[in-house]
């Protein structure tokens, strides 16, 4: 599970972490008897709160990008334990390997029951390692596009939870068929026969993103990213310098705002003051609700013209800028 807090944090964090760090010992303080400061400890944690709206009202899309890779924010796994019932997780591509770069689950959530496949990054070390930061093998698609005709043949509402700098780069991943498997996975996500909700909850990088990202509805967190390439993968293609990521960020409009402006996104799921990473609570009960939303909406719709809007949503993605 994500904590919500500790260590230093990012640099545009670090005038809220003072007060933060203030708020705590004056209650230490407190609370060992040496004085009443209920008033101090109220006002300080209203200059905190004060001061998180206002530098959170300015971020900079480079700064968004930092916080989806926050190391304390919610990853896939924490929030199916937030959100979720009766979680019993399914393994293997019955072809090559069983990656755990990709997680598929049958769940229960607010009485829907319903497919979860998502990117697992890993808390820890090992288990960052085992998972390759996020970033599936061939297998992980294979594994995923298995799980999800599962849920087409019992009738299962699919959730897609986006989590990734991209798809693995390894040599091995491309001898057994990269493309091939997302190529696939897009191809047939567009034809399942129920309906299907995305979430970006943190990086939404390039094909390894759309590998798992095809549905009826796609959301995206508030301080989440979505891109057809990171920010310093661009800065080195165009400037030959990941040291102008800054720029990139900006020019590459991978925002949730610009992404809900370009209708890449139909919603934008709102994060608690100071990110996802400082009440995973929150932030699990916002994701949760939009889930709900976004399933009693398509629940009934025919299937026909689920497939249809679906095919439509994706088809004209982009169409509008050269109109």
């Amino acid at each position: 599970m994500a904590r919500s807090k500790g260590g230093s944090g990012l640099p545009f964090e670090k005038p809220i972490l003072a007060v933060l760090e203030e708020v705590a010992s004056l209650r230490r303080n407190h609370d060992s008897g040496k004085a009443d400061l209920t008033i101090e400890i109220r006002e300080a944690e209203e200059r905190a709160e004060a001061l998180t709206r206002e530098i959170f009202a300015r971020l900079s899309p480079w700064e968004r990008v930092q916080l989806a890779r926050h190391p304390n924010r919610p990853y896939a796994a924490d929030y199916l334990e937030l959100m979720c019932d009766d979680v019993v997780e399914l393994h293997g591509d019955r072809g090559f390997a069983d990656d755990p770069a990709i997680l598929t689950a049958l769940a229960r959530i607010s009485g829907f029951r319903v497919m979860i496949v998502a990117h697992r990054k890993g808390r820890d070390v090992k288990e960052k390692m085992a998972c390759r930061f996020g970033m599936p093998n061939p297998e992980g698609y294979r594994k995923a596009m298995l799980k999800m005709r599962m849920a087409e043949r019992f009738g299962l509402p699919i959730i897609c939870l986006i989590d990734t700098p991209g798809a693995y780069p390894g040599i091995g991943a491309e001898e057994r068929g990269q493309a091939w498997a997302i190529a696939e996975n897009i191809q047939d996500m567009s034809t399942l026969r129920v309906p299907i909700v995305v979430a970006v909850i943190g990086e939404g990088g390039s094909g390894g993103a759309l590998g798992i990202g095809v549905g009826d509805r796609v959301l995206m967190m508030e301080n989440a990213y979505y891109s057809v390439i990171t920010p310093e993968g661009c800065a080195a293609i165009l400037w030959k310098s990941a040291e102008q990521a800054a720029e990139a960020a900006k020019q590459l409009r991978i925002t949730a705002g610009d992404l809900v402006g370009l209708g890449i996104v139909d919603d934008v799921v709102t994060e608690p003051s100071g990110g996802a990473h400082r009440n995973p609570v929150h932030a699990a009960t916002s994701l949760k609700q939009a889930l709900m939303r976004a399933l009693r909406e398509l629940t009934g719709v025919p299937t026909d013209v689920l497939l249809e809007h679906r095919y439509r949503k994706f088809r004209e993605m982009g169409s509008h800028l050269y109109s």
